[in-house]
């Protein structure tokens, strides 16, 4: 296969960002069957209305690339029979959309977003928790709230450029500090994306054990060594790493693994200080439609069969305890898993960004 093509088509369709923690994104409809559906994005107009006539639906508004949504949607309708009709925006969008719809819902699931980003909007979910929690990972990760049932996790991680790397030690946090890295380092703005935010939190519990002055002093001293060099998307991290033009960006797992599996020059190092493991999203809306396809869809996409896909064929970390290795993705047990509180997380948010910001400007 064509490598820049591979590599066009990761970029194209980069997953994470539109997760962005305040992202708005473009927007999309496509009806998902057998695979073959395509999204529209980037239109700037709001999705058109979904159908509610066909029983035999379930419409599924979700963040997620279609490579990665296909295989699972057509699996899905093999086994299930139900026909989805895919609603493709940005998380933020998909959000603000069902908010407006409350009454009178035209989407059935939410399948985007971490935590801290729905957390603040339980209300617009439906109670529902699927009997596949029993094979959950790790009670962190089981839907306390009733409303939110996590479908896969992602870790932080670090993109190296194997090309630039040269003898430059990579390990974690610390070695960011480098000198000899000043101005090569691909970081997004907390404030912007989603992986950046995601970065400043594990940063901080990381380097100092949450919002502590010690670990306020090293991203001072972190973000001087970004040498004025700050990113406003989360697909110009994987892009600069992989293009050459940073030695080494902040991202999450599943953007650097695509590369990897494509064959781009990179790896992925995860912090020895410690890595935050979020659960992503998928939620069913407050009085779906098709509330018995709704729940169908969650159990589907909790169940071994798909979570086994995910593994490995789709590049992602599954929620459940009963899974295969990943070929590319390291065991979660072979990771020094860091844990912080998402509430204090989700409550901060404003305080730690503003921080974060001032701190940037005044060292840039």
């Amino acid at each position: 296969m064509n490598m820049k093509k591979v590599l066009a088509g990761i970029l194209s369709a980069s997953l994470v960002l539109t997760l962005a923690a305040c992202s708005g994104g473009g927007s999309g409809t496509t009806s998902a069957s057998g695979g073959e559906a395509s999204a529209e994005a980037g239109t700037g107009e709001a999705a058109p209305a979904a159908s509610k006539s066909d029983d035999n639906t379930v419409v599924v508004y979700s963040a997620y690339t279609l490579e990665f949504l296909d295989p699972l949607i057509e699996e899905f309708e093999k086994e299930t029979g139900v026909k989805v009709d895919l609603i493709a925006a940005g998380t933020g969008e998909l959000l603000k959309r069902i908010e407006s719809e409350t009454n009178n819902p035209l989407g059935d699931i939410l399948f985007a977003g971490t935590v801290s980003t729905v957390t603040p909007q339980m209300e617009l979910f439906e109670d529902y928790v699927s009997p596949n929690e029993e094979f959950v990972l790790s009670d962190e990760f089981k839907n306390s709230e009733k409303c939110i049932t996590r479908a896969t996790l992602m870790p932080s991680v670090l993109m190296v450029n194997t090309n630039l790397i040269g003898d430059i030690e990579i390990n974690g946090y610390e070695d960011l500090l480098n000198p000899a890295l000043k101005g090569k380092i691909a970081a997004a703005n907390p404030a912007q994306t989603a992986s950046g935010w995601e970065h400043l939190v594990n940063m901080l519990y990381a380097m100092g054990g949450g919002d502590t002055d010690e670990a306020w002093d090293y991203v001072t001293k972190f973000c001087e060594n970004l040498d004025g060099k700050l990113l406003n998307s989360s697909s110009a991290v994987y892009k600069g790493v992989a293009d050459g033009e940073y030695t080494v960006g902040l991202t999450y797992e599943t953007g650097g693994a695509d590369y990897v599996v494509a064959g781009a020059p990179v790896k992925l190092v995860y912090m020895e200080e410690g890595v935050i493991f979020r659960g992503t999203n998928v939620c069913i809306v407050k009085n779906a439609p098709h509330m018995e396809n709704a729940q169908k869809f969650v159990d589907f996409l909790t169940g071994k069969e798909a979570q086994t896909m995910m593994v490995t064929e789709l590049n992602n970390r599954g929620i459940r305890n009963d899974l295969p290795d990943s070929p590319i993705l390291k065991p979660y047990g072979e990771v020094n898993a860091l844990q912080a509180e998402e509430s204090v997380a989700i409550e901060n948010k404003k305080n730690w960004c503003d921080k974060f910001t001032d701190i940037y400007t005044s060292v840039s």
